[in-house]
């Protein structure tokens, strides 16, 4: 006979997924995927090991529920998939962790702690939230074989993987060049791009930055009514130009365009260049104005100001919404 379904009145989606976990753990059904395709060809799958030292968030969910489907599909292809799990602890991020704990620095390991001490106390926190991470692993249905996990601060691992660096060796496939590597001084060790994005890894400093100046063109924005209106404002000396503030002016020869928000209000400025005294007319975001223009400088006399003067005059001709520049040529 087949198998017979229960039929539902109403969906009861949580009541649902209670009925459908509690079903595979009995027939255990993941198991049974593997044990039905004993000798079949093996599709090799091994998780990419999250850290168990924080919580899990909705991405792993995510993540998992991708690589669950894959697996899932190679089995339904007939492959035997036999799903390793697995541990990531080692890195950077657990002994900046640990460190914080206990109130001690890189340097004072093997001083005011042994090495010893301060290697379990990172595997402790290591695997702190692995009840949680196991939790959320069964009630997503994500199959994954959590019982003979790789754990990679195991010797077992850590000489694997020495064995298959060995192996690479020999087979010439190893040498020395040059690479870009980000430094944590204070750690004394290279950093992942990982690593590079945990928190606390940044701090706010002061950095040059540049404002490149774009200049509106002459010939090809007859037809753009934002043009009239910037050229009938411009009661001002001078082309008109767009400022753009960068970082990283070495993209700049590569730039195709400039945006604008199209809800975000544009000042037309009348000033002078700060660097050459050249009288200019620029567009900025007139809430960012106070940033670039002193208040004090505000409608100042033009005539007055000579180039060096610390006060640059300047004043508003008027003022335009982002959505009315697209379009226009630089």
């Amino acid at each position: 006979m087949g198998k017979t379904y229960k039929e539902y009145e109403q969906l009861n989606l949580p009541a649902f997924e209670k009925e459908i976990l509690a079903s595979w753990a009995e027939e255990d059904a993941f198991g049974g995927s593997i044990r039905n395709r004993e000798g079949a060809k093996p599709f090799v799958f091994y998780e990419g090991p999250p850290s168990a030292n924080g919580m899990p968030g909705i991405h792993h969910v995510i993540s998992r529920t991708l690589k669950d489907l894959v697996c899932r599909y190679k089995t339904m292809k007939g492959f035997q998939v036999k799903r390793k799990g697995g541990w990531d602890t080692h890195g950077l991020p657990v002994e900046l962790g640990v460190e914080k704990e206990l109130g001690i620095t890189k340097e004072d390991i093997g001083k005011t702690i042994s090495v010893e001490a301060y290697n379990q106390k990172c595997r402790e926190a290591v695997l702190r939230y692995k009840d949680k991470w196991d939790e959320i692993t069964t009630k997503m249905g994500y199959w994954v074989d959590l019982q003979h996990p790789y754990v990679t601060f195991e010797n077992d691992y850590i000489e694997s993987l020495w064995w298959c660096l060995k192996r690479l060796y020999d087979k010439g496939y190893l040498y020395e060049s040059v690479s870009i590597q980000p430094y944590s001084p204070a750690a004394g060790t290279g950093l992942s791009s990982h690593e590079l994005n945990q928190p606390g890894t940044y701090k706010d400093v002061k950095d040059t930055s540049a404002v490149a100046l774009f200049r509106l063109a002459e010939n090809g924005n007859e037809h753009q009514p934002s043009f009239s209106v910037l050229k009938e404002m411009n009661t001002g000396e001078g082309p008109v130009y767009f400022m753009a503030w960068t970082t990283t002016p070495w993209t700049l020869p590569s730039n195709l365009g400039l945006t604008v928000g199209p809800s975000i209000e544009y000042s037309l400025v009348s000033s002078f260049n700060p660097y050459t005294g050249a009288p200019l007319t620029v567009v900025c975001a007139t809430a960012l104005l106070p940033k670039y223009f002193k208040e004090d400088a505000r409608d100042l006399s033009f005539e007055a100001f000579k180039a060096g003067d610390k006060l640059i005059p300047w004043k508003v001709l008027g003022t335009i919404k982002g959505k009315a520049l697209e379009g226009l040529f630089l």
